[in-house]
């Protein structure tokens, strides 16, 4: 069996093929599947990505593998960032074109499209906004949900967010029931709860430049990985889609946010990186605020390929 490089309280971080893992993983087996594959960028990245054209044929087999081992009332999250025409300054449709074929052909269903802003995005690409001036810098990333049957676990009780000072100074004067010019009835079951439904499109900013995480790297001598999402954004959709003790997948960890994320909430977790350096640096995550109890680094010649069936990966804890 593939020996994870550490483990934790709660979860597993593998060095590996994300394809030859997910398939010892037992079918049915995972909640929640949320990742970032490497997106189909023009200009090639440290950590690997592949060409717009090739990039559905390419990610079609880690699909199929995901659409297996989910659970049928899991949820699949995939953090896919759009591209621009190589020499053009028009948008590139692969992102679109992947949810297409996710659905279309491999039997997902689209529960809903949400929206990632980074406020704290460079301005990019630089040929077209910073140099022609032709363009906007472009902050905003999709975050398909996918799952497997129309009726996925979610409860968006769990992911409520603070009432904005419209909204209180609204409910403490009161509000008579009434139509709205747009047409919307809001009765008097108008009242107080604990915090305003959110919605799909989520402000996130990506500027921890002094976390744990780089400051470990830096002290290790670890190069960070490039393209780390911020921990809001795990942790927002295993509240939402998951309970505790429910088990967390990251197929494309990079430096493990997600895991983190997940042993913060209490949920089991499987990360797979092909890195070992990305994930070697990721354990500065887990070794304080309480999630210090981590096993670290067997021996490397213990990392190998399964012998048989009965070293398939299991979610047990």
């Amino acid at each position: 069996m593939l020996k994870p490089l550490y483990t934790t309280k709660h979860g597993k971080a593998i060095v590996g093929d994300a394809l030859e893992v997910m398939q010892q993983l037992q079918e049915t087996s995972v909640n929640l599947v949320i990742t970032s594959p490497p997106y189909a960028l023009h200009f090639k990245k440290e950590y690997g990505n592949v060409s717009q054209g090739n990039y559905i044929a390419w990610f079609i087999p880690f699909a199929k593998e995901i659409h297996r081992i989910l659970r049928d009332d899991g949820s699949f999250i995939l953090n896919i960032g759009g591209s621009w025409t190589p020499g053009k300054p028009t948008r590139s449709l692969y992102h679109f074109e992947v949810l297409i074929t996710l659905v279309r052909d491999l039997g997902f269903y689209l529960a809903q499209e949400l929206y990632w802003y980074n406020p704290a995005k460079l301005p990019a690409p630089a040929e077209w906004v910073n140099v022609r001036k032709l363009r906007v810098k472009d902050s905003v990333e999709c975050l398909w949900w996918l799952s497997k049957t129309p009726w996925p676990k979610a409860n968006n009780q769990r992911v409520l967010q603070e009432y904005s000072p419209d909204m209180l100074r609204l409910i403490r004067r009161g509000y008579k029931a009434k139509k709205r010019p747009s047409g919307h009835n809001i009765t008097a079951k108008f009242t107080e709860r604990e915090g305003s439904i959110p919605p799909n499109f989520l402000m996130f900013g990506n500027n921890d430049a002094n976390g744990r995480y780089l400051e470990a790297c830096k002290r290790l001598g670890y190069q960070p990985h490039p393209a780390r999402f911020p921990i809001q954004l795990p942790t927002f959709f295993i509240r939402f889609l998951t309970d505790p003790g429910d088990l967390v997948l990251d197929p494309f960890a990079g430096s493990n946010t997600t895991g983190e994320a997940a042993e913060r909430e209490g949920r089991n977790w499987i990360a797979i990186e092909s890195r070992l350096d990305y994930l070697e640096a990721s354990h500065s995550r887990f070794e304080e605020d309480g999630l210090d109890q981590i096993v670290l680094f067997p021996p490397r010649e213990e990392v190998t390929t399964p012998s048989s069936e009965d070293d398939m990966l299991l979610p047990g804890y």
